[in-house]
């Protein structure tokens, strides 16, 4: 599959990464500009330092011009997104009717492990992985299982079907959690590791619940394949939403995506969680899908162009640090192992540097001495930070 639709070739001064000063930027009250103070560079959480896609911004105003600010309902995002599928991905498979809207991503994977699975039934994950999976599964009474990522940050397929093996005894009922384009490496899984995963599954009798919540954003040298689209997939299980590639967060929305054998299963989510995403938040979501795609092209070069600037930087001023530009997601995953720090290079790099990074000791099992940093922001925002963190290690 390739991304048949997009235009490598975009306007000068249409990357939405240099659009917002600092200033501008410290207006916000959301999360990621109120957590610290403001001599703190924020480079943490996954919120983007972008305005919004003009559509988004017109259909919002829209429907706060008429009141248009009740309960979701229609299949409006739903048919978006598969023609989304379509046109980026080349994926036809996209069932309206094998959908169903959730509030967010870990919402909807809540509710998809109460069908799939029952208390104690083992989750298995990826690790290092997103901090929530291992939140959210454990509040289900649920145990995680960890199946480590290889060396080189891809699905080591040997522990794996090792855990596969284990997890499937007795009574269980497992199922993998997959992250897919992954967090926090920015792994982009390939159709045959898809395909195999697809294929162990079955085997082994666990079920695939995959997080695509970063599929629309891919380098330029990738290409996102939806789980769903691989042979062997038919009874899996997914979560995509417009949330991560239009920094939407705060404008709550997602879709449950059935496979063709595993409609049964969706069809089983209570009628009320559709109460719980936003109108406003589908609206918004329908409107980038729909029409966002020029904006969509435009971050994603700039977001080549910050990986290859944040590894131009990083030979640079802080040679010790291990980095490998990730192909998806607008994320930077840095081994800082041999920096020689004490502690937690996340909080050296607070305190000593006042730049804010995700610590990669919540990723769970492999995320020590490491840390996360959200690129999704200005070329001179990630030059300021790498030199504060330079300043941080002498």
């Amino acid at each position: 599959m390739e991304n048949v639709s997009r235009d490598l070739t975009v306007p000068d001064g249409a990357n939405p990464l240099r659009r917002l000063s600092l200033e501008q930027l410290r207006r916000r009250t959301s999360m990621k500009w109120r957590t610290y103070p403001d001599d703190v560079l924020p480079l943490w959480v996954a919120e983007m330092d972008v305005p919004l896609a003009e559509p988004v911004a017109e259909a919002i105003t829209d429907a706060v011009a008429i009141g248009d600010t009740g309960y979701p309902a229609g299949t409006a995002y739903a048919e978006a997104l598969a023609e989304f599928a379509r046109k980026r991905w080349g994926w036809d498979g996209l069932s309206v009717e094998r959908t169903a809207i959730v509030p967010d991503v870990m919402l909807g994977i809540v509710e998809i492990l109460k069908l799939a699975s029952k208390p104690g039934d083992p989750v298995i994950v990826n690790c290092p992985v997103y901090p929530p999976f291992y939140q959210f599964v454990g509040n289900l009474d649920r145990p995680v299982v960890e199946a480590p990522l290889g060396p080189n940050l891809r699905i080591d397929f040997a522990a794996l079907e090792d855990v596969f093996q284990r997890a499937a005894r007795g009574a269980n009922r497992p199922v993998y959690l997959l992250c897919s384009p992954h967090n926090p490496t920015g792994t982009v899984h390939t159709v045959a590791e898809l395909t195999r995963v697809a294929h162990l599954a079955r085997e082994h009798g666990v079920r695939v619940v995959v997080d695509e919540i970063h599929g629309p954003i891919v380098a330029a040298n990738a290409s996102f394949v939806p789980f769903l689209s691989v042979p062997g997939a038919e009874n899996g299980l997914s979560l995509m939403s417009a949330s991560k590639a239009w920094n939407l967060a705060g404008l709550k929305a997602a879709l449950a995506i059935a496979g063709p054998e595993a409609a049964d299963d969706l069809a089983r989510i209570p009628e009320e969680v559709s109460h719980g995403p936003s109108h406003l938040g589908i609206i918004a979501h329908t409107a980038a899908l729909r029409d966002g795609g020029n904006w969509l092209d435009a971050l994603l070069v700039g977001l080549d162009d910050n990986r290859r600037l944040l590894a131009a930087l990083l030979a640079e001023h802080l040679p010790a640090i291990g980095y490998t530009p990730a192909q998806g997601t607008f994320l930077a995953w840095l081994d800082c192992r041999n920096l020689g720090l004490d502690g937690d290079p996340a909080e050296a790099f607070l305190q000593r540097g006042r730049v804010a990074l995700n610590s990669g000791r919540a990723f769970g099992t492999g995320g020590e001495g490491f840390v996360r940093l959200n690129l999704a922001t200005s070329p001179a925002v990630i030059t300021e930070a790498v030199r504060r963190m330079a300043s941080a290690v002498v």
